[in-house]
C-alpha cells in the first residue's frame, strides 16, 4: 500500500501545484514520499513549490473532535499504525532526518502543545522551519474552557501559541488564526 499511496500523493500535490499552491503538505506518514513528491513537483516544473512534511504526526487523541466532526473515526481498528507513537520521541528525529534528505522545505509537529519537546528538539537538530500544528482537540479545550469561564480565553490562546513560538516553532497552524490576528491588531492600537 505505501507505494501506491505514494504514487497518489504525487498526483495530488502536482494538481494543487497546477491549481496554485506555494506548499503542498500532505497529510500521511507514507515511507519516501518527501522524495517522490519533490521529484514529482521538479519533473512537472514546480521547483519553488514547497514541501511542509508531516515529519512527526503523533497518534494522538486531540484529533478527536475533528474526526467526530467529519464523522471520521476509523470504523474499526485505528490509525496508531502509521502514526508515531506519543511515547517515542527518537523517531522523530529520524524522520526528520529522511525528511530532510529527500527535500522537505519544513517540518511539522501535530499535534503542537503536547509535544513542545519534539518542536524543541527539531528546531536544536534541524536548519530547517519548524512548523506546529495546534489540532482540534487543542483549540476545543480552550474554547471550552472560556465558555464554562473557567478560564481567560483570549490570554490561554495567546498564552498557548506563544508556547509553541517559544518551543521553536517558525509556523504555527491553528483554529485560532483569525482571532488571534484580530487580538494582536487590537494590542497595537
Amino acid at each position: 500500500m505505501n507505494d501506491e499511496t505514494v504514487h497518489q500523493l504525487c498526483k495530488q500535490a502536482v494538481s494543487q501545484a497546477r491549481a496554485g499552491a506555494d506548499v503542498v503538505s500532505p497529510s500521511d506518514m507514507m515511507d519516501g514520499r518527501v522524495g517522490a513528491i519533490r521529484a514529482a513537483l521538479d519533473a512537472e516544473g514546480f521547483q519553488n513549490v514547497s514541501i511542509m512534511s508531516y515529519t512527526a504526526k503523533y497518534a494522538s487523541s486531540f484529533y478527536g473532535p475533528f474526526r467526530e466532526a467529519l464523522d471520521s473515526n476509523p470504523r474499526f481498528g485505528d490509525k496508531k499504525t502509521y502514526q508515531m507513537n506519543p511515547a517515542n520521541y527518537r523517531e522523530a528525529l529520524i524522520e526528520a532526518r529522511e525528511d530532510e534528505a529527500e527535500g522537505a522545505d519544513i517540518l511539522l509537529v501535530k499535534p503542537g502543545l503536547p509535544y513542545l519537546d519534539i518542536i524543541r528538539l527539531l528546531r536544536d537538530k534541524s536548519p530547517l522551519p519548524i512548523a506546529a500544528y495546534q489540532v482540534s482537540g487543542e483549540y476545543s479545550m480552550i474554547k471550552a474552557g472560556g465558555v464554562l469561564k473557567m478560564i481567560d480565553e483570549e490570554k490561554v490562546m495567546m498564552e498557548s501559541l506563544m508556547c509553541l513560538r517559544r518551543a521553536g516553532a517558525d509556523i504555527i497552524l491553528t483554529y485560532f488564526a483569525l482571532q488571534a490576528a484580530t487580538y494582536l491588531c487590537n494590542q497595537k492600537r
